[in-house]
């Protein structure tokens, strides 16, 4: 049975042969990057270090720091973060200059897009080709996905939307999927009737996306006990969370939010989402972000950090931006390579 029938662009031809020469054109892009990208690292590993966070790290961590070298920074922006420079009344979803105007941000190595949202959008296939060699013009990553579902989630739907998703993402080269539920469309995962279909949807989803060489990003009104518990349930490596402390504290579970980091650890982490309602992140607000970018230095986490900020202009997302990389590297530390 072919789980994976042969994804078309619009113009009705198969993907990979109606578009031979932009697949291959993608080929000789990513073979090109992995050669400089493995070049980067032993230049990075072997030159660099980075501030320790702070005065808890113990002296055989920095021992480490210092012989070792640290993994590079993966600092990202959601696309639905970014604002038009020409016209800062709009974002840039559905806009193909997404990279363009990221590239323009100091420090910002991705950017997160959204696959349904706007027109055009990734339910056309070919648009997901066209963001992927804008993302190589510019020389930027696409860690993730969001904005994945056409449909109310866990409905009759769901299975169809997360598997167009993951093609989407398969095509971008995107190894992160988020998957979003908030409110209603959160389990109660106290009820079995509440929480048993969406573990069976997810459970149905995960090695499809594990195929792709992609992780959904689980991102919700849960506690991180609850997430633990939804995650533990579906026990499948390519279903794991997509943590947002701010979110923790929105639904109630504010105290949990930094120790939730620990509680879920580097196991069940895919990503992690930084914003601090239209503040800098070391303005004092709902979340000590000094204190949850010190438990992803003690949990040794190594991936991506997504900003999901709001700002009035393209402008104002540089100064801010640049802001917030500056605190994440006063308080973060990835482990060592």
């Amino acid at each position: 049975m072919n789980l994976w029938p042969i994804a078309e662009l619009r113009d009705g031809s198969p993907l990979g042969l109606g578009s031979v020469e932009r697949m291959g054109y993608f080929l000789k892009s990513l073979t090109g990057k992995m050669k400089r990208r493995k070049f980067l690292q032993k230049l990075v590993y072997g030159t660099t270090g980075c501030m320790l966070a702070s005065t808890r790290v113990t002296s055989a961590q920095k021992k480490a720091t210092e012989q070792q070298g640290r993994l590079p920074y993966k600092i990202g922006i959601r696309q639905a973060s970014l604002r038009n420079p020409e016209d800062s009344s709009k974002g840039m979803i559905a806009n193909f200059d997404t990279f363009k105007v990221a590239r323009d941000i100091p420090g910002i190595t991705g950017v997160e897009l959204q696959v349904t949202s706007g027109h055009p959008n990734m339910r056309d296939l070919s648009v997901a080709c066209r963001y992927k060699e804008e993302a190589f013009r510019w020389g930027l990553d696409i860690p993730s996905t969001a904005g994945i579902w056409d449909h109310p989630a866990w409905g009759p739907d769901a299975g169809s939307d997360l598997l167009n998703s993951i093609r989407a993402t398969e095509i971008l080269g995107a190894r992160i999927m988020l998957v979003a539920f908030f409110g209603k469309n959160a389990p109660d995962m106290t009820d079995k009737q509440s929480y048993g279909s969406v573990v069976s949807i997810l459970k149905e989803a995960a090695p499809r996306a594990q195929e792709a060489g992609i992780v959904l990003g689980l991102e919700n009104s849960l506690s991180p006990k609850g997430n633990k518990d939804l995650v533990d349930r579906i026990e499948h490596p390519a279903v794991k969370v997509y943590y947002d402390p701010d979110n923790m504290y929105q639904y109630g579970h504010g105290e949990e939010a930094v120790p939730g980091i620990e509680l879920l650890g580097p196991e069940r982490i895919v990503a992690f989402h930084a914003k601090n309602k239209g503040r800098i992140l070391q303005e004092t607000w709902r979340i000590d972000w000094a204190a949850a970018f010190q438990a992803l230095t003690e949990i040794r986490y190594d991936g991506w950090l997504v900003f999901e900020t709001q700002h009035k202009n393209h402008q104002e997302c540089k100064e801010m931006t640049q802001h917030n990389i500056a605190f994440i590297k006063e308080h973060f530390c990835p482990p060592p390579g």
